[in-house]
């Protein structure tokens, strides 16, 4: 709801003057101004304050506690006082007297007598939100160079927002030929930075008009949303200002075009305003309350009705189908639109997937802030939502009078929806209907949920064996969703609501079987029956899709082993002279190179300590008996034909292609990737694979010595999804694998990677 909202005005200019013909609700009032938290007055004065409980003894403490309780409520002493010299004083303005002056409409002021015995105070017609009516209305019906554009006044606590429009100088109503920026096309955004209808672009109206209508007395009129201005201390600016635009552009502007057009076509706004207002005037002659004169031009005005609709509609959060001169119009605001008036660091999850591509945001602007719509995604579903509205789309595209291309359209309407499924993802429904997903299958699901007729959810296994939690709310209260449960599943073999709420809660400590189907349903032939429960649950937002998400810890041991076997390719490249200054000196081009022996042996040694890390148990055993008789025994076997042999025993591929590469380039670049940062040997957790470091790299390299090759080769391909952010389902669509192939690889590196259950 927008909780700022406060009122409409429709307001118009005539050659009788200015006047406000229509206003909703009957009597709109500002949001009261606190100037310090008013406390509860149910409490006693000493249970309120505790620096004066401080302060005072123990005797008056208890004199307090018998004090009569203090009417917190209408101390105004609490209330926000306006600016000595802007406030108004609503009771000495008033003349209760048999002479009053004007009629609310601007007109000449001539004194007329009228009888308020037994009627309402006359103050109901001329004063709004202690303002008096004719200069308020003078004020908000802007001159003729404000019109056509965005019109937004600040009057102390209140906003005035609405986009006035006026007639042509000669006095008639034409479309005006909107001013298009360079290198714009019609239909894009005009110079003042929003959408411009198609209908605004158009030529002059027909001639015929002019001989079909008399000529017109309106001037301009004035829709105006008249707004609660937000406390600058518990809204951001930025937010506020996108908070007004949104209001403006969804409900102002586009309310106020299609009363434009429809006073071009045929003088509609014209007429209703003459009705209203002499409805207005007849029942201030005849003393009426103003609630009577209300209640008939709901009755007689159409455009009074949608005004109320409208309201009432934004102030529940609800959609607003009115009917303008016949035309259906479709009217909202986000449904989340009051957390705009948040900090900005509230609002970071507002209502895009930061870790999917650009490519999948595809909710356009307009349905960006104040939505909080989860990602458009392929391996998303849809759930279709109940919906009793007056714009079914089944009904208003098979109409009589649509078109070739209406029909078209509701034909592929029609086939999507019957098509849709909790159980299918977007790809699956878009390979199945044989349509693009980008093109065909987003449009309509962007359509859906903007007329709130469908929802995106996570796709739901066929067998039900998908975890499900439960949200911190509901939105409705239990007991109201407890009977209609029960109305909607009387078959006893499904338990009541609360019963079915502790089996999902209780599902989601189980460290096995937590899904649906084992904590609820429990046999396969039940599974069709619960389909339609979860499918109800999902609907009102009583169910939570846990996904299961991956990420890569790099062991102690693993850390012990690259680090180890990093010290003995060094010893080696040492040993063989494949150092870079062995290289690139020339003294030693076509020499022996030259070995320490005492340190190679000393680095084999090291590397032996740790041989379960290293090597397998044999070749560790074989590699302490050689170290061990070469620092015992001192034997004549050069260092140089002790490792070669031990090259042909140890079957490490990665080991022996570092030590064959020749280049010297590529050497130092490899032992450059070792960063002494990450040189540590405690666990740690790979927050990114997918831009890992030459070390991290390493590691996960080391991760698949051993493994099955086609396994190994699948863990590298997806090891970048493994981030902890993407879900089960992301990765099986991005990596496009099978969940089975998924399992293969979680069974094989389960030493390496911690799994867990989080929300989508």
């Amino acid at each position: 709801m927008a909780e700022t909202l406060l009122a409409l005005l429709l307001l118009t200019t005539s050659a009788k003057g200015s006047s406000l013909v229509f206003r909703w609700p009957e009597s709109p009032a500002p949001s009261p101004r606190l100037s310090r938290p008013r406390p509860d007055s149910s409490l006693a004065l000493s249970s309120l304050d505790n620096p004066w409980r401080a302060s005072h003894s123990q005797e008056a403490l208890e004199k307090a506690e018998i004090l009569p309780k203090h009417d917190y409520g209408h101390d105004p002493t609490y209330n926000w006082q306006r600016v000595p010299n802007v406030t108004r004083d609503r009771s000495s303005s008033l003349n209760h007297s048999a002479h009053i002056h004007g009629s609310g409409r601007g007109t000449p002021t001539g004194e007329r007598s009228y009888n308020f015995d037994n009627a309402a105070s006359p103050s109901e017609y001329d004063y709004i939100f202690g303002f008096k009516e004719v200069p308020l209305v003078k004020i908000l019906c802007a001159h003729r160079e404000m019109c056509h554009s965005k019109f937004e006044l600040v009057i102390d606590d209140l906003v005035f927002i609405g986009h006035p429009v006026c007639a042509e100088v000669d006095g008639e109503w034409r479309f005006r030929p909107e001013k298009i920026k360079t290198g714009s096309k019609p239909g894009e955004e005009s110079e003042a930075g929003k959408p411009v209808p198609e209908e605004w672009h158009s030529s002059p109206s027909p001639s015929s008009s002019e001989d079909t209508f008399a000529k017109s007395t309106l001037q301009s009129f004035h829709l105006v949303l008249v707004l609660d201005l937000p406390d600058p201390s518990s809204s951001a600016s930025g937010n506020l200002t996108k908070y007004f635009n949104i209001l403006y552009e969804q409900i102002a502007f586009t309310l106020t075009a299609v009363l434009y057009q429809e006073q071009v076509l045929s003088h509609f706004v014209e007429r209703e305003c003459d009705i209203l207002l002499a409805l207005k005037e007849t029942s201030l002659s005849k003393g009426l309350p103003f609630s009577k004169y209300t209640s008939q031009a709901l009755e007689t005005s159409s455009i009074a009705a949608a005004m109320k609709t409208i309201y009432e509609a934004i102030k529940s959060s609800d959609l607003a189908y009115v009917t303008i001169n016949y035309l259906p119009l479709q009217l909202q605001l986000p449904p989340h639109i009051d957390t705009l008036l948040h900090s900005q660091d509230d609002q970071r999850a507002d209502f895009m997937d930061p870790y999917d591509d650009d490519s999948n945001l595809v909710w356009g602007q307009s349905m960006s802030l104040g939505w909080k719509l989860p990602t458009m995604a392929p391996w998303k579903a849809l759930v279709l939502l109940d919906d009793d509205s007056e714009m079914d789309p089944y009904t208003a595209l098979r109409g009589p009078q649509t078109s070739a291309e209406d029909r078209t359209l509701a034909e592929g309407i029609i086939q999507f929806l019957e098509t849709a499924s909790v159980k299918l993802s977007l790809s699956e429904m878009a390979n199945m209907l044989d349509w693009d997903l980008e093109s065909q299958v987003y449009p309509i699901v962007r359509w859906l949920v903007l007329h709130r007729r469908a929802r995106i959810v996570d796709v739901v296994h066929a067998g039900l064996k998908t975890v499900f939690a439960l949200p911190p709310k509901f939105d409705e209260p239990l007991s109201v969703l407890t009977t209609k449960f029960k109305e909607a599943f009387p078959h006893s073999i499904i338990p009541p609501l609360p019963r079915l709420l502790a089996l999902i809660s209780a599902s989601t400590s189980k460290q096995s079987d937590n899904h649906f189907f084992a904590s609820v349903v429990k046999l396969k032939d039940h599974i069709a029956m619960y389909h339609d429960v979860v499918h109800w649950m999902l609907k009102r937002n009583m169910l939570i899709t846990l996904h299961l998400r991956i990420r890569i810890v790099v062991t102690q041991d693993l850390k012990f082993r690259v680090k180890n076997e990093r010290e003995l390719y060094m010893a080696q490249r040492s040993a063989l002279g494949q150092t870079p200054s062995s290289h690139n000196s020339s003294s030693h081009k076509g020499k022996a190179p030259i070995v320490d022996t005492d340190k190679l042996s000393l680095s084999a040694a090291g590397s032996a300590k740790y041989p379960s890390l290293l090597f397998s148990p044999k070749t560790a055993q074989q590699i302490s008996r050689r170290v061990s008789s070469i620092d015992s025994e001192k034997s004549g076997i050069s260092e140089l034909d002790f490792y070669a042999a031990e090259q042909q025993q140890l079957q490490q591929p990665r080991h022996q292609a570092m030590l064959s590469d020749s280049s010297n380039s590529e050497i130092d670049e490899d032992d450059s990737g070792w960063d002494t940062t990450e040189d540590h040997l405690w666990p740690s957790v790979i927050t990114d694979p997918g831009k890992a470091t030459p070390m991290q790299r390493r590691w996960l390299s080391a991760m698949s010595e051993g493994k099955d090759p086609v396994i190994a080769k699948r863990f590298e391909q997806i090891n970048q999804y493994f981030d902890g952010k993407r879900s089960d389902d992301e990765i099986l669509h991005r990596a496009e694998i099978t969940k089975k192939q998924l399992r293969e690889v979680l069974h094989d590196y389960e030493e390496y990677l911690e799994t867990f259950l989080h929300p989508s």
